[in-house]
């Protein structure tokens, strides 16, 4: 029987590759609002599997090889192609949990979650902060974030306890984004946040728009 790690793991990389559907779906979604480990742990599954999507090609088999395949298969199965189709699905999920699973055992030790940021407003989905062990380089992650305008732009700031935010720079809203973190050097008891700005940024140099997401450097 699996435990609850495994059992999260499971389903965060459902959610990763797209297959977690209906209930369940809305179910994990409204547990990575109120659970940051998960939204860790479905942030982790989204950047190992990235590099798979952008690596791999559709490849169509020969009609040939269907056809032995069929010829091969018990009769039943000559009226139920669509069994075949679901055994196509397993297998190529069990591969990819194969190449996979070990190097989620071991993630990458490039960069390490160092806090999540959140908002206040329910649904609107949050974002994993990520450093080197160097602190030289921030990433960001997004889990379930919402649409932005084309006329918006997201930009990310660092705001030590009593001082000004310094920016950080512009984060693509669907994908990970990597920072150099050149401007500041990161340190306990800052907030890292997210406004929303025109496009291309904040023209003042300093938050002109609302904050949607935000969270306190608790460790480093």
């Amino acid at each position: 029987m699996k435990n609850r790690g495994e059992y999260d793991s499971a389903l965060a990389a459902e959610y990763a590759l797209g297959t977690l559907r209906g209930q369940a779906k809305l179910r994990l979604e409204q547990r990575i609002r109120r659970e940051p480990e998960l939204a860790v742990l479905v942030a982790r599954w989204q950047e190992l599997l990235s590099p798979l999507d952008r690596a791999l090609m559709p490849i169509t088999p020969p009609e040939r090889v269907w056809k032995k395949i069929l010829l091969n298969l018990p009769p039943a199965s000559h009226q139920s192609r669509w069994r075949w189709d679901y055994l196509g699905w397993a297998l190529a999920a069990g591969l990819a949990a194969v190449i996979l699973v070990p190097r989620f055992i071991t993630p990458p030790p490039e960069f390490s979650p160092a806090v999540v940021l959140t908002s206040s407003q329910t649904g609107s989905g949050q974002w994993i902060v990520s450093l080197d062990k160097a602190q030289s380089h921030l990433q960001l992650t997004p889990v379930n974030p919402p649409s932005i305008a084309a006329a918006n732009s997201l930009q990310l700031w660092a705001i030590p306890a009593g001082g000004k935010p310094v920016s950080l720079g512009l984060i693509a809203t669907q994908q990970t984004t990597r920072l150099p973190l050149e401007q500041i050097q990161l340190s306990r008891g800052m907030t890292i946040a997210i406004s929303l700005e025109p496009a291309g940024g904040s023209p003042t140099g300093q938050p002109t728009g609302p904050v949607l997401y935000s969270g306190l450097l608790a460790s480093l």
